[in-house]
This record gives structure tokens, C-alpha cells and sequence, in this order.
């Protein structure tokens, strides 16, 4: 354990190294670094909180887009459905064979 005589001396080259006007400085820049530490640390404690408890949570519906574009055979894993839609109307648009008499 640091004793008083300890905390004296390493206050003391301190004072030698910086000066006493800087001082005043250097607690409020340490304050403010460990502030942002710990504030980081809150943050992702929150989102690991989050991610943790999306893993426990059941897996959201199938929306109408996507029930249509598995029916149709369209892969829509890792697809927005505007991006389903756009295969929707790609695929509804292919040129249809045309029989020639």
C-alpha cells in the first residue's frame, strides 16, 4: 500500500516535472480522459446488452416481400426489401419467348 511519505514524493516530482502552473492542466486533462473512458465503456456495455438480448429474442416475420420473392425463388437472406423488389419487377420483366408461326 502507498503510503503518506510515497504519495508526498511522487507529488513532489510531479511538481519538479511539470511545474506548478501546469498543474491545474494536467487533473483537468486526466479527469476528462478517465470521463471518456468511462462513458465508452457505459456505451458498449449498452450495445452488448442489446446485441445479447437480440439473440434471445425470436426471429422477426417474413414480410409480404419476402414470402412472395421465396416463392418465386428468390435468395433473401441479407436483402432489404426494396432490394426483393427490385428482383420482383427484374424477373417479372423478362422478355417472354415469343412462338413464331
Amino acid at each position: 500500500m502507498i503510503g503518506t511519505q510515497e504519495l508526498i514524493m511522487i507529488f513532489g516530482v510531479i511538481v519538479l516535472l511539470f511545474g506548478a502552473a501546469k498543474l491545474p492542466e494536467l487533473a483537468r486533462s486526466m479527469g476528462s480522459s478517465v470521463g471518456e473512458f468511462k462513458k465508452a465503456q457505459k456505451e458498449s456495455e449498452k450495445s452488448l446488452k442489446e446485441f445479447e438480448k437480440s439473440l434471445t429474442e425470436p426471429a422477426p416475420a417474413k414480410t409480404r416481400v419476402q414470402e412472395t420473392a421465396e416463392k418465386m425463388g428468390i435468395d433473401i437472406r441479407g436483402k432489404t426489401d426494396d432490394q426483393l423488389l427490385d428482383e420482383i419487377q427484374k424477373s417479372s420483366e423478362k422478355p417472354k419467348e415469343v412462338s413464331e408461326p
